[in-house]
């Protein structure tokens, strides 16, 4: 990740963080849903890419709340969306490892947003300037993410692992 967030406001480096994680999200969503669609894949990615745009909505507003970090907002985007880039999506009959792999990177961030979820009304106790949010439903939304994420990547298990025939 690229250096240079500053270290005055620890809390809004925290958000700018996840902010950034919610760029790479979409980013990979958008690669996902275009190789897989008009199938079954691609309506998952495209689907769940809306709702975390609809998060990351929720976060720039308590962003505006708090206020900016230190380091370009676009800088650290265009460092996840060229890692986003690089994934190896390649496809096969078998739907690729690059794709599960995808899906288990999304899994990761996904439980990354719910930890940030929890946190935020434990800081907004010692922070004013978290704003009131309903947390407990953008928890329970990440938390429905994170299992359908997770259905979707062990539905792959078998096409991905079953060893090839020489």
């Amino acid at each position: 990740m690229p250096g240079g967030f500053g270290k005055s406001d620890p809390l809004a480096t925290y958000l700018h963080d996840h902010l950034a994680g919610s760029h790479f999200a979409i980013k990979l969503l958008d690669s996902l849903g275009d190789q897989y669609r008009n199938e079954e894949l691609g309506a998952f990615a495209s689907a769940l890419c809306a709702e975390v745009k609809r998060d990351q909505n929720a976060l720039e507003e308590i962003i505006s709340h708090v206020g900016t970090a230190s380091t370009d907002l676009m800088e650290v985007a265009g460092w996840f969306g060229e890692k986003a880039s690089q994934f190896k999506l390649h496809r096969d009959s078998s739907g690729g490892l690059g794709t599960f792999e995808a899906l288990e990177t999304l899994m990761l961030g996904v439980r990354g947003k719910l930890a940030l979820w929890k946190a935020l009304p434990l800081i907004r106790e010692i922070d004013s300037r978290i704003p009131e949010q309903d947390y407990k439903i953008l928890a329970a939304r990440a938390e429905d993410q994170f299992s359908r994420v997770e259905t979707e990547r062990l539905r792959l298990v078998g096409t991905t692992f079953t060893p090839k025939a020489n």
